[in-house]
């Protein structure tokens, strides 16, 4: 008989569940229908220098493995202080490409923690993957004080099945479905048994985590291998990414009717909205919405309430003479408004979620990638991998990225993420896109846990597409949802980090403590990075507090004010 616990070592089996489900008043904890997993055990490093030699595993050669000390580590300008450990690097699956003749293998690292927690964890890389980035897990908020490695888990990184940050992989049908989810249900069986050999023992618990396509990596791995995994932690997750790729190519073109022209003869997209625009846009925004949890503190938490309360038309001044910052000409109204509304087709249908009016539109991130990344990132992208059959490397390299977006056609171009040809015989929005994405009912059933945050101000991949999806697991799950997985959105925050925000967070030990020890975390403490932080965001308002904090809330529920305290405070707000 299947036995349930609410505790490891108290097991309840489900005759009992059921018994205490019906005594009394028949109000028990929704919680004792789920199981609930036992803590991780810690162990010792006991093998390392000899695994590239002595471990034998399918598909599978390990190029070094080595001691590293106790020292720092340097990730994009942030430096921890990492335990000592083994960096094990690697490749599975090499092979030649059938069709571009290219060599593909997916290239990995694992970093395993002299003293471990008895947990692993798959660090989910984001944009385009296409390098093995250094396995520190630090896989929430900006600058993190706690990645994973320093925590104690077992790290995993990887390439995702191709050796370059370029699209040009799309090329090869293999290598689409590794990115997409394939490289994953290879690399996971892979890491748990070469941390078995490195410590006597299999991981107790498994988790895996990641921001932007790393969080659509976790949101694909909830779906497809829920088996595999007891946690999973999904930020600014681009699950739609197919989508929201194309949409960004349709922005381009959106914005490109009211920029000047550049040198090239070619819209200069930077044009259309300047830095000062953005500002006065989300200074009007603040001025608006700033009060509607209570608190008059720069910061807009109730960004739903805010979308009817803010009118772009009204609330931002017209121009009447030549732009200055002051205004936006009715053009530039017309443009914005499109655009956070999404897009559209011919027939009125909506192709992809637009986003939320927030403050945080004027970080320079969100201009990025509305300005960009069209031409740099998404024209490659789409033209090579969420397009089938993909572009030739000749067509491509025959025309220029932003020339490829302004004659991209959501008509006739958009419906090809949905089609196969010859080798190419499983389509972009299959592979890129969790099965069914609103039913985790394997996850849920074994008692696993997932965690899911989103910057309210992302200019890529739209949190309302994320709120959304939460609403339809809710409804799935005939609104008990929040029992195994949980919304977290971080106002003002742009894709990943940045903006006027409190950014600055650890879901990790949170989400453990939820799978571990059934502690469901109603809130996560969020600290915004001004003057001493390790890395400093600079976008942050002169009016806040260098230390300000504020509690990031499970959705639908707003951090409103309680009426007294410090406003710089998490202390003084409360999730309602």
């Amino acid at each position: 008989m299947k036995t349930f616990t609410t505790t490891p070592t108290r097991p309840l089996t489900l005759a009992a569940a059921m018994a205490a489900l019906l005594a009394g008043c028949g109000t028990a904890p929704r919680a004792l229908l789920l199981p609930q997993l036992a803590a991780a055990t810690p162990a010792t490093l006991q093998a390392c220098s000899n695994l590239a030699s002595s471990l034998a595993l399918p598909d599978t050669r390990i190029t070094s493995s080595e001691l590293v000390a106790a020292g720092p580590i340097t990730v994009q300008g942030n430096t921890t202080q990492a335990p000592a450990h083994c960096l094990v690097k690697g490749k599975m699956k090499e092979r030649t490409g059938p069709v571009d003749g290219a060599s593909y293998a997916i290239g990995f690292e694992m970093r395993l923690p002299q003293n471990w927690n008895g947990r692993f964890l798959h660090q989910a890389n984001g944009g385009l993957d296409g390098s093995v980035v250094t396995a520190l897990g630090a896989v929430s908020g900006a600058a993190p004080v706690a990645p994973g490695l320093v925590q104690g888990f077992a790290v995993l990184s990887s390439d995702a099945g191709h050796a370059a940050p370029t699209p040009f992989f799309g090329l090869d049908p293999q290598a689409r479905l590794d990115y997409g989810y394939q490289a994953v249900g290879t690399l996971t069986p892979m890491a748990k048994n070469l941390i078995k050999s490195a410590y006597g023992k299999a991981p107790d618990r498994s988790y895996i985590a990641g921001c932007s396509n790393g969080g659509r990596h976790a949101m694909v791995a909830a779906s497809r291998y829920a088996e595999q995994y007891d946690g999973v932690l999904a930020g600014n997750p681009g699950f739609s990414l197919p989508k929201a790729a194309t949409a960004q190519l349709w922005k381009a073109q959106q914005y490109a009717k009211v920029s000047t022209p550049g040198a090239n003869s070619q819209p200069d997209l930077s044009t259309a909205v300047t830095p000062a625009e953005f500002k006065l846009i989300g200074n009007q925004i603040v001025a608006r919405c700033d009060a509607l949890d209570g608190a008059t503190d720069g910061q807009v938490n109730d960004v739903k309430a805010c979308q009817t309360t803010f009118n772009l038309q009204t609330d931002v001044p017209s121009c009447t003479g030549a732009r200055d910052g002051s205004c936006l000409t009715p053009a530039q109204k017309t443009v914005l408004a499109s655009i956070f509304a999404g897009p559209k087709n011919s027939k009125g249908e909506a192709l992809y979620p637009g986003t939320w009016f927030d403050p945080g539109v004027a970080g320079r991130n969100f201009a990025f990638w509305h300005f960009n990344a069209p031409a740099t990132r998404d024209a490659g992208a789409v033209a090579f991998l969420f397009t089938t059959p993909p572009s030739t490397m000749e067509a491509f390299k025959a025309t220029t990225g932003l020339q490829f977006a302004m004659n991209f056609s959501m008509e006739t171009d958009y419906p090809k993420m949905f089609a196969t040809s010859g080798p190419y015989a499983e389509p972009s929005w299959s592979y890129m896109t969790p099965p069914n994405a609103a039913d985790l009912g394997t996850l849920k059933n074994r008692g696993a846990k997932m965690m899911v945050y989103h910057g309210v101000a992302d200019g890529v991949f739209s949190p309302i597409d994320t709120a959304n999806w939460m609403d339809r697991v809710q409804a799935n799950h005939g609104g008990k949802a929040d029992d195994f997985a949980r919304l977290f959105l971080v106002p003002g925050m742009n894709h990943c980090s940045g903006g006027p925000a409190a950014d600055q967070f650890d879901m990790l030990a949170p989400l453990v403590a939820w799978v571990e020890q059934g502690k469901a975390p109603d809130s996560v403490t969020a600290n915004a990075r001004g003057a001493g932080a390790k890395v400093v965001n600079a976008e942050l308002p002169a009016s806040w507090s260098a230390n300000r904090t504020r509690p990031l809330c499970v959705y639908p529920k707003v951090a409103r004010y309680n009426g007294t305290g410090d406003v710089e405070s998490a202390s003084s707000f409360s999730c309602k």
